[in-house]
């Protein structure tokens, strides 16, 4: 055997005397180790909005893994990224019409406590975007969303228990006919009555 050449030199003797000499080579070819390609794609539309600590975060959420089985990290994403050639998250390219902020920046930027996005967002009031199960939920703060959010309600705007007796309906139904767009509503995030203000119209009289 040629083990500096990986290879081996075979004498084959076949039935009925005949000899063979046979050279194969040892080496044995290594398997193809490579991320599956639905990762890559994922990855490829994460690092437009997020640094590489964030997407390891999201891929490992998603119980995803590297090419070798392992979690991922921060240099690991880096890595992936540079190996398929695949751009760093730029914070500073925001869209023209408004910036899209995580929850938390968002809530900063709007004078209100996160919770209060997160239940906007779960009553469907305002929109927002979440790439994929695990990525954090952001929101675009346009001015329709800065309306939503003020200091002082406008005049003959209630809360939502007033709604209810007034419309005569459930809290639910209110709240279906707000995010509908029926209703208007906005959130009052200063003063000691915080939260929900809704503009109940005034009946109106029709002629018989």
């Amino acid at each position: 055997m040629d083990r500096d050449n990986a290879r081996a030199q075979l004498l084959l003797r076949w039935k009925g005397g005949a000899i063979s000499e046979l050279t194969v080579s040892t080496k044995r070819a290594q398997p193809r180790i490579r991320t599956d390609e639905d990762t890559i794609d994922l990855l490829r539309r994460l690092a437009v909005h997020y640094p590489d600590a964030v997407i390891a975060g999201i891929l490992n959420r998603q119980g995803r893994h590297t090419a070798r089985g392992l979690s991922y990290t921060a240099s690991r994403v880096q890595s992936l990224r540079h190996h398929y050639n695949i751009p760093c998250h730029q914070p500073d390219q925001q869209p023209q019409d408004g910036p899209v902020l995580p929850i938390a920046d968002a809530a900063t930027e709007l004078g209100v406590a996160p919770s209060t996005l997160h239940r906007w967002l779960a009553d469907g009031f305002i929109a927002g975007e979440q790439i994929t199960p695990g990525a954090p939920w952001r929101i675009r703060i346009t001015n329709e969303i800065r309306a939503l959010f003020v200091d002082t309600a406008p005049d003959g705007w209630v809360v939502m228990q007033d709604a209810t007796k007034l419309l005569g309906v459930s809290r639910q139904t209110v709240l279906h006919r707000v995010k509908r767009g029926e209703l208007e509503a906005v959130h009052v995030r200063s003063g000691r009555r915080k939260g929900l203000r809704i503009n109940v119209p005034s009946p109106t009289n029709t002629p018989f």
